[in-house]
């Protein structure tokens, strides 16, 4: 059996949403809200890639679809939050560094980041913020996790320079030669950013022992409370 530390040999194993009988009772309940949390996951788009696969990803791709996307393997994304949460929850919160260039990944981070108290870093990168100790947004993480490795490449880069371990969320398309471990998601979509961050979120907090369950983490925030909203023109 793998040992569930080991970034480069975790068990993808099934889901880690399972699904119960319905029955009566408080468990029963919770059955069916995750049961119906499930089917909203996968409506998300979460795990629909690109039409263009690398070798690193082909490891979590299981079919393209008729329109030539490639189609990512959810229970490995479960598996892969889930490890990601341990090392996470492990580490000095405040030291973990989220980035996110993509303006979709903004709101998702911001959240993940205001429930379990880690440190966001939007936008643009400013190059020498994990090597450079004169400058004034100098940081030295202890986790980073990037929304994308190729839209946040100088976060990658600094990061491995630094020996600072690196969790990205990663599409069919992305290189991942420099990530420690990967999160396969659709990194694009509005509501699949949403998605893999409160799955993550949802994840950490267990690990603190913030909640306990589903119902609880629904109390604090839904999967829409993650997704950066797009600015209606006024007219």
């Amino acid at each position: 059996m793998s040992n569930p530390e080991d970034t480069t040999d975790i068990k993808e194993s099934g889901a880690v949403i399972e699904e119960s009988a319905p029955i009566e009772t408080q468990e029963g309940l919770e059955a069916i809200d995750t049961d119906n949390l499930e089917k909203m996951i996968l409506s998300t788009g979460i795990r629909v890639g690109t039409p263009v696969k690398t070798k690193f990803m082909a490891p979590f791709i299981v079919k393209a679809n008729p329109e030539g996307l490639y189609i990512l393997d959810i229970s490995k994304t479960l598996a892969r939050v889930d490890v990601a949460a341990k090392f996470i929850g492990r580490a000095n919160i405040a030291k973990v560094a989220v980035t996110s260039a993509r303006e979709y990944g903004k709101t998702p981070v911001e959240k993940f980041c205001e429930l379990t108290g880690a440190t966001q870093i939007l936008g643009r990168f400013m190059p020498g913020t994990f090597t450079n100790p004169s400058l004034p947004s100098y940081m030295e993480p202890e986790i980073v996790v990037v929304t994308d490795p190729q839209a946040d490449q100088q976060a990658v880069l600094e990061a491995t320079r630094a020996g600072v371990p690196v969790i990205a969320i990663a599409n069919s398309d992305n290189v991942t030669s420099k990530v420690d471990l990967v999160i396969p998601a659709n990194n694009r979509g509005r509501k699949a950013l949403a998605t893999v961050y409160w799955l993550l979120t949802r994840e950490v907090l267990k690990k603190q022992g913030a909640i306990k369950s589903d119902s609880e983490m629904l109390e604090k925030a839904s999967i829409d409370d993650f997704e950066t909203k797009l600015v209606e023109e006024v007219s």
